[in-house]
């Protein structure tokens, strides 16, 4: 007999344009990604299904006129921009909340957002959720400190890789290890920008 380990929820993870083709800080494939989750979320089955989305303000140093894609990025989903939106190819209907994160800082996981005042991890626990879905953009940065921030806070966590682009292929291969490291159940590749 399997424990009870409560609720199953899917975060989708800024599926924003900002970070699809066209967008300030575009991957590769991140339209294709939005489309697939778009069809996936059809049929999934799940307790909850909420999103995530960067929405920055003023994030100090996480912007720069002169960035190197690791630590600081060329400015990107600031609020009240078409680029801060969800892509338009991503199904909204069964989100329940979309948390925001990164306002004066820069916030990668999904765990450091907040609805309308409720942290991520808070909400989570109010509706009796115990395993989490991850999936969005971009596997090695947002995704990735998701699925980490997850499993610290004692969820079940799995990351749909098939559901995900990567920024490029060293730092999804390193993701991949961390996460199973991490004790991630992974399912499928990520979609890689190069």
């Amino acid at each position: 007999m399997t424990a009870d380990i409560g609720k199953r929820a899917i975060l989708v993870v800024d599926v924003q344009n900002d970070f699809c083709e066209g967008g300030a800080l575009a991957v590769q494939g991140g339209t294709d990604i939005a489309r697939a989750i778009t069809m996936y979320l059809t049929h999934a089955v799940a307790d909850h299904v909420v999103a995530t989305r960067d929405w920055h303000v003023d994030p100090g140093a996480h912007f720069s006129a002169e960035p190197d894609f690791v630590n600081n990025w060329p400015p990107h989903c600031l609020v009240g921009t078409p680029g801060s939106q969800l892509h338009p190819d991503l199904a909204t209907d069964r989100f329940e909340a979309i948390f925001d994160k990164g306002e004066y800082e820069a916030a990668y996981s999904g765990f450091e957002g907040r609805a309308d005042g409720v942290a991520l991890a808070d909400w989570l626990r109010e509706h009796g959720v115990g395993q989490v879905e991850i999936v969005g953009l971009t596997a090695d940065y947002c995704v990735r400190a998701t699925a980490l921030d997850a499993v610290r806070a004692g969820f079940a966590t799995t990351v749909r890789l098939d559901l995900t682009a990567a920024i490029a292929g060293h730092t999804a291969a390193a993701t991949v290890e961390e996460l199973r490291a991490a004790g991630v159940e992974l399912i499928g590749t990520p979609l890689l920008r190069n």
